[in-house]
């Protein structure tokens, strides 16, 4: 089998259970964006390899990302979503990295070491990927609550972890300094 098809030569893609859509329609805009994240996420674990990155953890959320794609690109909720127990499993990932952590004092700004600059591009892409989705559900399409709190939990994961990434590689946070005129 190729892995080329044809069926999408005139711009348009098949959603799961079949109907045609544009490839520029906000459907595919979300689970698009979904899908860059997870090949950053990929690059950020290959880059953290030898750091102390919780592996199993990271392919975790990369295969309920692919259910979450499965989601969106489906008509009228027939793959299933995410559920309540992901986002509690991110919020416990979250509380375990974070009780590692200083306290935060101010902003910090984006950078560091290699893993934790990726981990940060991981949460502004997730972040995108958030309002993506919100335009899709203005848009009237019926979107689980979960998926909405699992995206904002998963950006959250990425801060924490990108400081923890710092940490580990010995790597200052470095603070941002307002401007004062």
């Amino acid at each position: 089998m190729n892995i080329y098809t044809k069926t999408g030569d005139r711009g348009e893609t098949s959603l799961v259970g079949g109907k045609r859509v544009s490839k520029c329609c906000q459907r595919l805009e979300s689970y698009g964006t979904l899908d860059e994240l997870n090949a950053h996420i990929g690059l950020l674990a290959a880059e953290a390899e030898s750091m102390r990155l919780p592996g199993d953890f990271i392919h975790k959320v990369q295969s309920e990302l692919f259910t979450c794609g499965a989601y969106l690109a489906s008509e009228d909720g027939r793959c299933n979503c995410v559920g309540a127990s992901a986002v509690s499993a991110l919020e416990e990932e979250i509380n375990r990295i974070e009780a590692t952590l200083p306290p935060l004092k101010s902003f910090i700004l984006p950078g560091g070491c290699k893993a934790a600059a990726e981990a940060h591009v991981c949460r502004t892409v997730c972040r995108r990927m958030e309002r993506e989705v919100l335009r899709l559900k203005d848009e009237g399409v019926d979107v689980e609550s979960t998926l909405l709190c699992y995206f904002n939990r998963l950006s959250d994961y990425f801060f924490v972890l990108a400081r923890a990434l710092n940490r580990e590689a010995g790597k200052e946070e470095r603070a941002w300094q307002p401007k004062k005129d």
